[in-house]
């Protein structure tokens, strides 16, 4: 008989590519099954072609698939996804949701289904080296104004550092979740309550006007954002070229701990800056494993599913460089004393703004995508931008 294996589309970052190894390997030691996983590593753009425009998960190309929580209400739409909600029924996960934080456990639930299960996360943050500011005698950026001088006066090119780094690549994710912040930091909304565009008001005008000032910033900014991705943007900081930065708490913890950086132990995360009249805002978008709905191998997915929930693998995933989803990791005492700031990650939850829920939502991430790179590389002026942008969204809708 031929043994198993599960397909396993996966986000290209280190630490997911070696947890999820490792954490298969223990989940065959631990339960005897005799099967077998083939990962396969993707960009962002790549993986989401994979998995939802080539509807990979109803195929049955992929039995797993990692997910932001962006894509779960375009791939639940389409049919591409399988319900845990009966697996759980079946076989529970014992601590299931108690053990963790609520705003990791409720944006799945929808539709009347349940269709992923957290794997990684950590919502957006300041992340800065701590012995830079020291020598520079700066606090800590309270304000967007005050982080965009700080850039500037961190800024040493020819000493291959630069103040701080946009990730500019356009594949609908930092570029599209940095105008939003800085819309919510402004006291606006990006969206209604009704989940439509909300592109040209003041607070948006504002955020858009303080982007373009800070990437074109040549004093202040790492060259090249348009070629950077988040990920790409937190290696840098790892590599000691970056001074600081608002990117994903993983990154920070990146930094701190893996063997090639070259931060570790100089690193510390602050709530993101305010913006004129509004307030620190973080965002919650966390990566999920979801089931395909065509996978042939939907009982053996889930007991995997059910073998990564547990604490013991939530914390390899923590040690591996990635960030767990338990609270249990978030306040473990090993894990707090290699990287003094996890615990606030429960803080940051707390304080952390959610996306609408729309199959839309992709769609209209390139949308914005495709405005920035107009307002980073033109003239053109920015109330036109934002209508255009708010045109094509409602187009779409």
């Amino acid at each position: 008989m031929t043994r198993p294996t599960l397909r396993i589309a996966v986000r290209r970052f280190g630490p997911f590519e070696s947890a999820i190894v490792k954490q298969f390997a223990d989940f065959r030691a631990t339960t005897g099954i005799d099967a077998a996983i083939e990962p396969v590593a993707m960009d962002l753009n790549p993986l989401h072609e994979a998995i939802i425009g080539q509807r990979g998960l109803a195929t049955g190309d992929w039995d797993i698939g990692f997910m932001a929580t962006d894509w779960l209400a375009q791939a639940q739409a389409e049919g591409l996804l399988e319900d845990l909600a009966p697996h759980m029924a079946r076989v529970p996960i014992p601590d299931f949701p108690q053990a963790w934080s609520p705003s990791l456990t409720s944006m799945q639930r929808f539709a009347g289904g349940y269709w992923g299960m957290p794997y990684h996360d950590g919502p957006e943050c300041l992340v800065y080296r701590k012995d830079l500011l020291a020598a520079a005698g700066l606090e800590v950026p309270q304000t967007w104004a005050d982080f965009h001088a700080a850039a500037r006066v961190l800024h040493r090119p020819e000493e291959q550092r630069y103040g701080t780094v946009l990730a500019q690549f356009p594949d609908g994710h930092n570029g599209f979740y940095d105008f939003c912040i800085h819309i919510w930091s402004r006291g606006g909304e990006p969206f209604d309550t009704a989940g439509r565009p909300a592109f040209t008001s003041p607070a948006a005008h504002a955020a858009l006007d303080y982007l373009r000032d800070l990437a074109g910033d040549t004093g202040a900014v790492a060259p090249g954002g348009r070629d950077l991705d988040s990920v790409a943007s937190g290696m840098l900081f790892a590599q000691g070229r970056v001074a600081m930065m608002a990117n994903w708490f993983g990154f920070a913890a990146y930094a701190d701990t893996a063997e090639d950086s070259r931060v570790r132990g100089l690193v510390d995360v602050a709530p993101l800056p305010a913006g004129p009249g509004g307030r620190s805002v973080s965002l919650n978008v966390f990566w999920v494993l979801a089931i395909g709905a065509g996978s042939r191998h939907k009982g053996l997915a889930w007991d995997f599913l059910r073998h990564l929930a547990s604490a013991p693998m939530d914390r390899l995933t923590t040690m591996e460089g990635a960030i767990g989803v338990r609270r249990s990791s978030w306040t473990d005492a090993e894990i707090n004393a290699k990287i003094p700031y996890y615990h606030r990650l429960d803080w940051l939850h707390d304080h952390a703004r959610e996306m609408p829920l729309t199959p839309h939502l992709a769609a209209i991430s390139h949308v914005v995508d495709e405005m920035l790179g107009r307002a980073m590389t033109s003239d053109a002026p920015t109330p036109a931008l934002l209508a255009q942008a708010q045109a094509a969204v409602e187009a779409l809708l």
